[in-house]
């Protein structure tokens, strides 16, 4: 006996209702931010261990969960500490742009100064720089000008390395098709050049902050400034007087700072640059 069926009773599946924008964006921002939060519970727990394996006295590597406690009670310090640390950074970094970026585009754009000074950048990129400290402080004495002297030195090369890199990476035919729709001299360097050299443009700004907040540790280590203590002079003087745990408050705070900085300035403007330039699917991030 054949079996018949009404094709117009059976009902359609019910399709899944798109998800809202608001759980899109958790979902990513969960995405992204389960594995950091993966990484450091192992290195707590690394550290942990190699506390319970008594490899040192704990008063010279004490428990993470200690030194989370007195962080928590010194966080007002600390943070103000931090800041300072992070606006002395900020005013050497700009400076740093802007003389990085005048001798990157000068330096890619005139042959006769790549051929004079092109090795010289570099290096001066592999200069360390702690070694910049005694001269700075001989130059501008305890004062602002030796933090600026030393992040500047140590920031610059690697920001001109990045947009003289940039500029020579630029497709030729991007020039030409320039040169065809009136873009010369420095028009072609506004609307053609830069545009295109900007994803590594950005890569050597992210590099020359890190070699900027490392630069600023340095001289705050080393020199005698005045005003409020930045958190490299608080680690100065954690050691200074023994205070271990004082030590790893202010090598916490170095990080943090160092992590938010990359992700939240520099990780959403690469990011933001690679959609617009199609280098990643927008779609799926």
């Amino acid at each position: 006996m054949a079996v018949t069926v009404d094709l117009d009773v059976v009902a359609a599946p019910a399709e899944a209702p798109a998800p809202s924008r608001a759980a899109i964006r958790a979902r990513r921002t969960w995405d992204a931010t389960w594995p950091k939060i993966l990484a450091i519970a192992i290195v707590i727990l690394a550290w942990q261990i190699v506390v319970w394996s008594h490899w040192k006295d704990e008063f010279l590597i004490p428990s993470p969960f200690t030194v989370f406690d007195h962080l928590w009670r010194d966080r007002g310090d600390m943070a103000a500490s931090g800041w300072v640390t992070l606006e002395r950074g900020i005013q050497g970094f700009i400076v740093a742009v802007f003389i990085g970026g005048i001798l990157g585009i000068a330096v890619a754009r005139v042959p006769v100064l790549r051929a004079a000074i092109g090795s010289m950048i570099t290096g001066l990129q592999t200069m360390p720089s702690v070694a910049w400290v005694p001269l700075a402080v001989i130059l501008f004495r305890q004062g602002t000008g030796t933090v600026l002297f030393v992040v500047v030195l140590g920031a610059a090369p690697s920001i001109a390395n990045g947009i003289i890199n940039g500029i020579d990476n630029v497709p030729p035919l991007l020039l030409r098709a320039g040169r065809v729709l009136g873009a010369r001299g420095v028009n072609s360097l506004r609307y053609v050049v830069i545009p295109a050299a900007l994803p590594s443009v950005v890569g050597g700004l992210k590099q020359g902050w890190s070699y900027a907040w490392r630069s600023l540790l340095a001289a705050e280590l080393i020199a005698q400034l005045p005003g409020h203590l930045g958190i490299g002079q608080q680690l100065n003087y954690a050691q200074a007087r023994a205070d271990y745990i004082g030590i790893f408050e202010a090598m916490i705070v170095i990080l943090v700072i160092g992590i938010l900085v990359d992700s939240l300035v520099f990780g959403t403007a690469d990011r933001a640059i690679r959609r617009r330039y199609g280098l990643i699917d927008a779609a799926a991030t």
